[in-house]
């Protein structure tokens, strides 16, 4: 599994009328495509940041659509007033579901760059240590892992039934997050969290 990330940096005033783009009008459009297995967005009001993610089955039904994307994507650049944009392509190596996200579900991503040569073992790693201490944290709803080989990155992204459960999990969250930096070596780049506007991925089990 693959998946596209669009970040796009706009206007915070039109955030909103953003998702209401991507729900509207963009989603239709991408779930007609060969291949798309789903598209999320997560949204930071506070500082107009929205990134859509759209999930393909295999890496060339993501490169073959990446063309009726990119015109999805000048309409949505110009609702949020786009000011900056940043496209990544991934491979799906982690995705874990323990309870359906709801309406007021939170996300908080933590973007790092990986050791060349240690992908793998980061991917088993969060698999097999990590995955299952994420699991016993309060509200906590899912958690993927995606990677790019290429560039030596990987961002995780941990979903939470709500703002107040995310809050409650932040220290032993962030305790995690720095015990398994360490331990395999990797950098962290950024942590940031955001609301979980649209969640209609069909990507299966990959835990």
């Amino acid at each position: 599994m693959y998946a596209r990330t669009i970040t796009v940096r706009g206007d915070p005033r039109a955030v909103d009328d953003g998702i209401a783009c991507a729900r509207s009008d963009v989603w239709p459009g991408v779930e007609r495509m060969d291949g798309c297995v789903g598209m999320s967005v997560l949204a930071d009001r506070g500082a107009g940041r929205c990134i859509v993610t759209t999930a393909w089955a295999t890496e060339d039904a993501m490169r073959a659509g990446a063309d009726d994307v990119r015109d999805l994507r000048r309409q949505l650049d110009e609702v949020l007033r786009a000011e900056e944009v940043e496209i990544a392509e991934w491979e799906i190596a982690v995705l874990h579901r323990s309870r359906p996200a709801g309406d007021a579900a939170c996300v908080r991503a933590t973007w790092v760059d990986v050791p060349a040569g240690q992908t793998d073992r980061t991917i088993d790693a969060f698999r097999m240590s990590l995955l299952p201490r994420l699991d016993d944290l309060p509200g906590f709803c899912s958690a993927s892992l995606l990677v790019d080989r290429p560039s030596h990155r990987a961002v995780a992204a941990v979903t939470y039934e709500d703002r107040a459960a995310m809050d409650r999990a932040r220290e032993q969250g962030a305790a995690l997050r720095e015990e398994f930096s360490r331990a395999m070596g990797s950098t962290i780049t950024e942590v940031a969290e955001f609301d979980l506007a649209l969640a209609h991925l069909r990507v299966p089990e990959m835990a």
